[in-house]
């Protein structure tokens, strides 16, 4: 999937290598582990975000599905 993002893009190696540099540059080697770990935490909050909201959409079908049964 990386690939195909990358491809439609148009990034190469060489522009990748280059973008890889400059947020060394600007966060620094020891910020990258904790920038790295908060963009971690939001995207498992927005899993676990979207997972919930689907649970809320799916569970009133079902109940009505065993209201009919009745």
């Amino acid at each position: 999937m990386t690939a195909s993002i990358l491809n439609f893009l148009n990034i190469g190696t060489g522009e990748i290598i280059i973008i890889v540099f400059v947020i060394l540059l600007l966060f620094g080697g020891k910020k990258i582990p904790e920038l790295m770990k908060g963009i971690g935490k939001g995207v498992r909050s927005f899993k676990k975000g979207m997972n919930e909201i689907e649970d809320e959409i799916n569970k009133p079908v079902e109940e009505d599905k065993t209201d009919n049964k009745k």
